[in-house]
């Protein structure tokens, strides 16, 4: 429990730690520790809380007495719910208030070492780029990663008017990418050829082929031949916004 002394994080960093100790001390009760987690919950003792410390660990306790306490206090009884209901939803209603707790810490010390607006900004966006424990808890972290994959694959298929099979993994902005590789089944490859068939460059008028390099602008999202805008593979991948000289030149005379 919070009787343990901790160092008191000051910064943004070490209250964006603070928070991801007791958020891995959170998932681990709910997750690879959840049969001692249950177990601990036992109906028939007094109020208990769920509380995450900082190096990671958990621990099922009383409230603290004193009044207002040190910190932020978890959900109180989280106990007597654990046997009316379903232990997946009793899990799951832990973790949402898991998440309100954590939040509530973490921006108590932002407003005790007086962070500013900025600051506040910051150490919420640190903590917005991790999954809640709701999410970890529940799996819904893994439909939203495989989600967001396929509406960025929908996405990319509209502006280029064909599916890029294969691209790399790491790249640049601007979707600078080398042409697919034919695929194996012959249904793809038929469905693949047609859509590359109608994607022409910009530049050359010509249609899509096999093995050669092409690259589009991210002003007016068309597709060109590396060779015709004279931009290789190596030089694509150090270009963040591909302009085209057409686009460039509009640029210019504005």
């Amino acid at each position: 429990m919070e009787g343990i002394p901790h160092p008191i994080p000051r910064t943004v960093e070490e209250v964006f730690n603070d928070f991801k100790g007791r958020r891995a001390g959170l998932i681990k009760a709910l997750t690879s520790d959840v049969q001692k987690f249950y177990q601990q919950c036992d109906p028939e003792k007094e109020n208990l809380c769920l509380y995450g410390l900082p190096n990671e660990t958990w621990e099922v306790n009383l409230p603290v007495e004193e009044v207002p306490p040190e910190l932020p206090e978890p959900a109180l009884g989280i106990n007597f719910a654990r046997d009316g209901m379903p232990e997946k939803d009793w899990l799951s209603l832990v973790a949402v208030h898991s998440d309100s707790w954590l939040l509530s810490v973490a921006f108590y010390f932002g407003a005790r070492f007086g962070f500013g607006k900025t600051e506040r900004k910051r150490l919420f966006q640190m903590i917005n780029e991790l999954p809640t424990v709701f999410e970890v808890v529940t799996g819904a972290v893994k439909q939203a990663k495989e989600q967001a994959a396929t509406q960025t694959n929908s996405s990319k298929n509209k502006s280029s008017g064909r599916v890029p099979s294969r691209q790399p993994e790491l790249m640049p902005k601007g979707a600078k990418m080398s042409a697919p590789k034919d695929e194996d089944e012959s249904g793809e490859e038929e469905e693949d050829d047609d859509e590359q068939g109608a994607t022409l460059c910009g530049a050359c008028g010509d249609n899509y082929a096999n093995d050669e390099f092409w690259i589009c602008c991210d002003i007016c999202e068309r597709w060109f031949h590396g060779k015709c805008v004279k931009i290789t593979p190596a030089k694509a991948e150090h270009i963040k916004q591909y302009k085209c000289p057409s686009c460039s030149s509009k640029r210019a005379r504005v």
